[in-house]
């Protein structure tokens, strides 16, 4: 692997300042500071319209925002290179499985025998060894999922994003991309994810970030959250009241 994508160097902690972020003359978030550090795997939750997916966008540089800033560890050089990010819809190229592996690992360097040694590991790790050589786009929705999990792994992230990464998909697909996330966490990466599923939150997160209207209204240990919320917004998030 290139040198960038390696663990030896962290480029977390990873920051918000004050991040607010408008569009259309409407506050979408506004004044979010927190703090995520490796080794704890963080699920942001919230309703509707809260800011869960705007914030991944920004903490992926894929959104710019308004005001505030984005920090990484020592404003490491090269963060971009060391993260990847997993959507809710798999977004894969007009090519087969595992040509969508390598073409990720090409774009950043890696050399052809390395390449085809990591395409295959991450296939083997992710089930899709047996199609490999299928188009990604005919593959079922766990399949591509699973499929873009595999991209993302390849690249040996330090941190993985995950938008809703189950919200498409049904029980059994979903039981394989939560195994997935968890063994990928074990090795050391990052895990900050986005869902709607509080079980599932349960299962994966070891810290809450609860949006609701645009602000982070708690920042806390997942047993503390889902046992005693600190606030009147997040009780009614878990007993299933709208929230508006």
């Amino acid at each position: 692997m290139t040198a960038a994508s390696t663990k030896s160097s962290s480029i977390l902690p990873l920051a918000f300042d004050s991040i607010g972020y408008a569009a259309a003359g409407r506050d979408l978030l506004s004044h979010v500071s927190f703090e995520l550090a490796a080794g704890v795997r963080t699920v942001i939750l919230g309703p509707n319209g809260a800011g869960k997916s705007l914030t991944l966008r920004i903490a992926h540089g894929l959104l710019t925002p308004t005001t505030g800033k984005v920090k990484w560890r020592g404003e490491a050089q090269g963060a971009q290179l060391r993260q990847a990010m997993v959507f809710e819809r798999a977004i894969l190229l007009r090519r087969s499985a595992e040509a969508n592996v390598d073409y990720a690992l090409r774009t950043r360097g890696v050399p052809r025998d390395a390449r085809r040694q990591r395409v295959a590991l991450a296939l083997e790790k992710t089930g899709l060894t047996a199609i490999a050589g299928r188009a990604a786009r005919v593959l079922s929705a766990g399949e591509q999922q699973r499929l873009a999990l595999a991209r993302a792994w390849a690249i040996d992230p330090q941190v993985l994003f995950l938008d809703e990464p189950t919200a498409a998909l049904d029980p059994a697909a979903t039981r394989a991309v939560e195994e997935l996330i968890l063994s990928i966490a074990s090795e050391g990466t990052k895990i900050v994810m986005t869902t709607h599923d509080l079980g599932q939150a349960r299962r994966i997160a070891d810290e809450v970030l609860f949006f609701c209207r645009g602000e982070l209204v708690e920042h806390t240990a997942a047993e503390a959250f889902f046992e005693k919320p600190a606030s009147d917004t997040a009780r009614a998030f878990i007993q299933g009241d709208l929230l508006w």
